[in-house]
């Protein structure tokens, strides 16, 4: 698929598998349509960088991270952008949807990790914990728990609710570019750039405690 003029940063499929969504150093986001391999829609809000684009669980909005320290969301169906949400001070390198559809995640360089309600588009959570940029977030299936990954090399693992730090999980020796929950919210995978992956899961002893899997690489 070509239509960006600079690199990639992230994509993301729509939950019925039917669009792709691209996020590019050219400050755009495209939608395709995966079955005639053509532009379904273009966002285009002269933004620096977008830096990484979700979907909604229903399909119906996409978020976008960027390196304006904003995320914008919009609406698929006719292209208006609903949301413009700012409270970071640095850019947005990761969004996430939680399951339910009603609030975002943001991960920032800035070294915090905001929770949103996207009704009226406000910050009800400010999560810190990290003295580096974030990398990466993303919800536990059961929506209880935010984890995230930084430029430090850890992975911290949070209460939703209270935002308390539950669990810092180190073991990389390097950032932490992307996280990652197991359908069933037993596991997590963290990528880094210390060329390795590791998969966490659950001690049955304390189920907010994680243990490194001996599968990791």
């Amino acid at each position: 698929l070509k239509g960006h003029s600079a690199e990639v940063y992230s994509v993301s499929w729509s939950p019925d598998s039917k669009y792709l969504a691209i996020a590019s150093a050219d400050g755009n986001v495209i939608v395709w349509d995966k079955d005639n391999g053509t532009i379904f829609r273009t966002f285009d809000e002269n933004l620096l960088l977008a830096l990484s684009v979700c979907w909604s669980p229903t399909g119906k909005y996409l978020a976008c991270g960027s390196y304006d320290r904003k995320i914008i969301v919009w609406s698929l169906k006719d292209g208006e952008k609903l949301r413009e949400l700012k409270g970071h001070n640095s850019a947005v390198y990761s969004v996430s949807w939680s399951p339910d559809g009603e609030y975002l995640a943001s991960g920032s360089w800035d070294h915090t990790v905001n929770k949103w309600n996207l009704n009226p588009g406000s910050i009800l959570k400010t999560l810190r914990g990290y003295a580096d940029r974030v990398y990466s977030v993303s919800w536990s299936p059961d929506e209880k728990y935010l984890v995230n990954g930084a430029h430090d090399g850890t992975a911290i693992v949070w209460d939703a609710n209270s935002g308390a730090i539950l669990k810092t999980l180190k073991g990389h020796s390097d950032g932490v570019y992307s996280v990652s929950w197991s359908p069933d919210g037993e596991y997590l995978a963290s990528g880094s750039a210390d060329n390795t992956v590791k998969i966490w899961y659950k001690t049955t002893e304390h189920r907010h405690q994680y243990a490194e899997s001996s599968s990791s690489s």
